[in-house]
């Protein structure tokens, strides 16, 4: 006859299955309803400039200790609430607490007037007349810059063709620049037997749904097995939430411009022009070498987006004399969001922001 302790332990285990089961079912109902949606990018900003789609953010910061501001960058194909997922998980949020002024150059969502941006429009117009824009709010004349993702070629394209920007230093976090090692995702942008032309969508730009098929492809069973993990742990709010957080963003993809899509099809993938120093913008020739301030680069080491091998290259192509890398071991949204990032690489960013500036007196 088994011990009443042991008859404990199993009336327990009875117990908690049948409140995980009744939870599963609750939160099951709520995911099919589609309530309960966890909210993002509420840190507090205010819209201060407009350039077509594009919108200049200012976040609210009543303890600003530092100066230069910040000025972010993120990426052309995704949206940039990664940066600001949630209260207590949010970049934006920890670069307020260390005192940054910090703005943002959100991207919107590109329509057909936005089917013949080139990069020139981005990196030689849009992001000069933002850093304009930050220094005379802040009352400034330089400014940190980052980019992010495919938002951080863009701002290694700027720095680069325009040497004189009020940069006091650039950071890139999880850029590529050996276009070609970033494997199965670039069939979406270009190898050589993918005629851009014909994936364009009506309005002359990439469909979001191509770009969500192309990162899926590199994890062709990630649905089956993100699924199978959110059915098993239905009864745990948490992982609930965190769930429809992380594939909320991982599914909400923009349109990439026709234009950049070309561009970088021939000039980054087949030419691989950053490695090679071929790259052209508005008829100059173009090489990183010519970016010579304070930089960094932070590249996740288990990043299946960007691999190592096509964002690691930058520190050889940089001509800066102060340069660092920090490398991470985690993935591409690892380095921005979740309990790594905020005990790792969060505090080398803000370390390296806060060298690069200035206290307030």
């Amino acid at each position: 006859m088994p011990a009443p302790t042991e008859q404990l332990s199993t009336l327990d285990r009875v117990r908690r299955e049948i409140e995980r089961a009744a939870l599963r079912t609750r939160n099951g109902i709520k995911l099919a309803a589609g309530v309960s949606k966890p909210k993002v990018g509420q840190t507090p900003k205010d819209v201060v400039w407009t350039f077509g789609r594009a919108e200049l953010w200012h976040y609210r910061n009543e303890s600003v200790r530092f100066t230069p501001p910040l000025l972010i960058i993120p990426s052309l194909v995704s949206r940039s609430y990664i940066l600001d997922l949630t209260p207590g998980n949010s970049l934006i949020e920890a670069l307020l607490q260390a005192g940054l002024d910090v703005y943002m150059l959100d991207w919107g969502v590109p329509d057909e007037r936005d089917a013949k941006n080139r990069f020139e429009d981005y990196v030689d117009l849009a992001i000069p007349a933002a850093i304009r824009q930050v220094c005379r709010r802040s009352n400034t004349s330089e400014v940190n810059l980052l980019g992010y993702c495919f938002g951080g070629v863009l701002t290694l394209m700027h720095a680069a063709h325009n040497p004189s920007s009020p940069l006091r230093s650039l950071t890139v976090v999880a850029t590529p620049v050996d276009f070609p090692r970033l494997g199965p995702l670039v069939d979406v942008i270009g190898r050589t037997e993918l005629d851009v032309d014909s994936v364009l969508g009506d309005d002359g730009n990439i469909p979001p749904q191509l770009i969500l098929q192309g990162f899926r492809s590199l994890a062709p069973m990630g649905d089956i097995t993100n699924y199978v993990n959110l059915l098993d742990r239905m009864w745990n709010d948490d992982y609930v939430a965190g769930h429809q957080l992380m594939n909320g963003w991982a599914t909400d993809h923009i349109p990439l411009p026709g234009a950049v899509a070309r561009q970088t099809a021939t000039r980054l993938v087949r030419d691989n022009a950053l490695m090679t120093g071929r790259l052209e913008l508005g008829g100059d020739r173009v090489s990183l070498t010519d970016i010579s301030v304070p930089f960094l680069a932070v590249l996740g080491a288990r990043d299946t987006i960007i691999p190592e091998a096509a964002s690691a290259p930058v520190m050889d192509l940089v001509g800066s004399s102060q340069k660092e890398l920090l490398r991470m071991d985690g993935g591409h949204v690892g380095l921005v969001v979740g309990k790594s990032a905020h005990r790792k690489t969060i505090p080398k960013l803000i370390e390296f922001l806060q060298q690069r500036s200035e206290p307030l007196t």
